[in-house]
């Protein structure tokens, strides 16, 4: 059961280790259009949707579908950090208790 819990740990911290280069990757390439063209805005803005449309869109509509998309990964890659952190910690609890 040791063993189990073990190998498990370390494969969620892989799996995190993975999907935070593969988001990084994939949000890097949408912030540099954002840099390149100067569209600024703040973390509030991330996660506040009605903010970022009554501010932002507006400024910049051109480069709505940009935002949007470093939105949404930066959502989506917060959410799945979060996971699988709470995952590592709980097995990381389990084998506390076992040892």
């Amino acid at each position: 059961m040791f063993v189990l819990l073990i190998t498990i740990v370390i494969g969620l911290f892989i799996a995190m280790l993975f999907v935070n280069v593969y988001f990084r990757v994939r949000v890097l390439k949408t912030y540099k259009i954002l840099v390149q063209n100067e569209v600024e805005f703040g973390a509030s803005h991330i996660f506040n949707r009605k903010k970022m449309e009554e501010e932002i869109y507006p400024r910049y509509p051109q480069f709505r579908e940009e935002i949007e998309t470093f939105v949404n990964h930066m959502r989506y890659s917060i959410k799945m950090a979060t996971v699988l952190i709470t995952l590592i910690t709980l097995f990381g609890a389990i084998l506390m208790y076992y040892r």
